[in-house]
């Protein structure tokens, strides 16, 4: 059977998450269900198991297609299957022994957050609404330390093995009342990116100092760092190979 490359982009709000669950609606079962209604049972892997209400641009799957036409007429098919919060904008035959998650190098996560006195009914779903003003230099700052190998073990919301992280690229940016905290990390284990994005909330609140920031990293105690910012305002943005 053909193995297919896909780039899929999707509102996670009413998703528990990337991964399939048997009791539960996730993105990848629903994928599932809509290539079983068209070819017969399919699994598919992806390049990120984004967490339950979180969101995807450029999330990478590959799969094995039961399918003898070319993979547009593919593409098009499971999307007039798919949901309106799931569309698959790409789809190409991948190189011989592709797999979305083990080729993967980096991922880039966006988090959004709308820093205003008002909440917005147009980002609720996709941003996270903190009403005190944030010093974003001091967040971006801090994003600068972040670039390199370092251990993320304080950031870990539960035991996730090896917690060794390679950070290509980290930034805190404002665009009008728009603050956007995007990084490009070799892999990312569950709430890695909230953690570290609830943290710098308390540094641009000015309740945690930079020397603060970084001791909590070099602690690698999990019980330092701050709650996970909430999961809609975090975006998979793309994959890189």
């Amino acid at each position: 059977m053909p193995l297919m490359r896909g780039v899929l982009e999707y509102d996670g709000t009413r998703y528990q998450g990337f991964q399939r669950l048997s009791s539960h609606p996730t993105v990848q079962g629903t994928i599932e269900e809509a290539c079983a209604r068209i070819m017969g049972p399919t699994r598919i892997a992806g390049a990120g198991r984004t967490d339950a209400g979180a969101h995807a641009f450029g999330q990478v799957v590959s799969f094995h297609a039961a399918w003898n036409r070319g993979p547009g007429e593919l593409r098009r098919a499971l999307n007039a299957l798919l949901p309106d919060d799931i569309v698959l904008h790409e789809l190409t035959l991948a190189d011989p022994g592709f797999h979305a998650r083990r080729d993967a190098v980096g991922r880039w996560y966006r988090y959004a957050i709308l820093n205003r006195e008002t909440r917005s009914p147009l980002h609720q779903r996709f941003a996270h609404h903190v009403s005190d003003p944030l010093d974003v230099e001091a967040c971006d700052a801090i994003c600068a330390r972040l670039i390199g190998t370092h251990d993320f073990g304080a950031f870990a919301s539960q035991y996730a093995g090896c917690t060794m992280r390679t950070v290509h690229h980290a930034a805190c940016t404002r665009q009008g009342s728009l603050v956007e905290v995007d990084i490009v990390i070799s892999s990312a284990f569950s709430h890695l990116v909230r953690r570290l994005v609830g943290t710098l909330i308390a540094v641009g609140r000015g309740m945690l100092g930079a020397s603060g920031f970084l001791e909590v990293l070099a602690s690698k105690d999990r019980r330092r760092a701050a709650a996970p910012a909430p999961a809609r305002g975090l975006c998979l943005m793309q994959v890189f190979y």
